[in-house]
């Protein structure tokens, strides 16, 4: 695996986010020598869950309001449907989320996370996967959307469920190293 030693990584996420689409992109920037920071709507802690299901807390590291895109070398959009919907109504969230996208920065997304991409009306043109729910707004939003495990658009790196994330995994932080 590539190292990305002191890189900077941004995770975007509130209560609803699917925790192993969180924990598992988490810990592959964590062993590849980046600095993993999760950013949320609210101060305190973000409740995770697992399906339907409750799973555990995760203490956010920074507010919204005081992330800058230019602090960070790339960002990640974990899914889960309520935390993909949660943070797209954010204007804040979805401020930051083009920002960085316009930066030319790296970015991935896996499941619902699509969604914030698609209202912060950055996908036009690009190619992308999502859970397959999202297939219409992603392509109402602009994007060619297939149904791959992951796809490589420049620097934006897509998959569809927990089920891709080895890939997912290893396609982000090669998206992170430096050329």
């Amino acid at each position: 695996m590539p190292t990305i030693e002191g890189k900077r990584v941004a995770f975007i996420a509130t209560d609803g986010v699917e925790q192993v689409e969180l924990d598992r992109p988490w810990q592959a920037v964590a062993d590849a020598g980046g600095r993993p920071e999760l950013i949320s709507l609210q101060a305190g802690e973000i409740q995770g869950f697992n399906h339907l299901d409750k799973g555990d807390r995760r203490p956010v590291d920074r507010v919204i309001d005081d992330a800058r895109p230019e602090d960070y070398d790339a960002l990640v959009l974990p899914g889960g449907v309520a935390n993909g919907d949660f943070v797209r109504a954010d204007d804040r969230a979805v401020r930051f989320v083009r920002d960085f996208v316009l930066a030319d920065k790296p970015v991935a997304v896996i499941c619902h996370g699509g969604w914030v991409l698609a209202e912060a009306d950055v996908v036009r043109g690009r190619t992308m996967t999502s859970w397959p729910s999202l297939r219409t707004d992603l392509r109402n939003a602009g994007a060619t959307w297939v149904d791959q495990e992951v796809v490589v658009d420049d620097d934006l790196v897509s998959s569809r469920r927990p089920d891709d994330l080895d890939a997912f995994c290893a396609r982000t932080v090669e998206a992170i190293a430096p050329a």
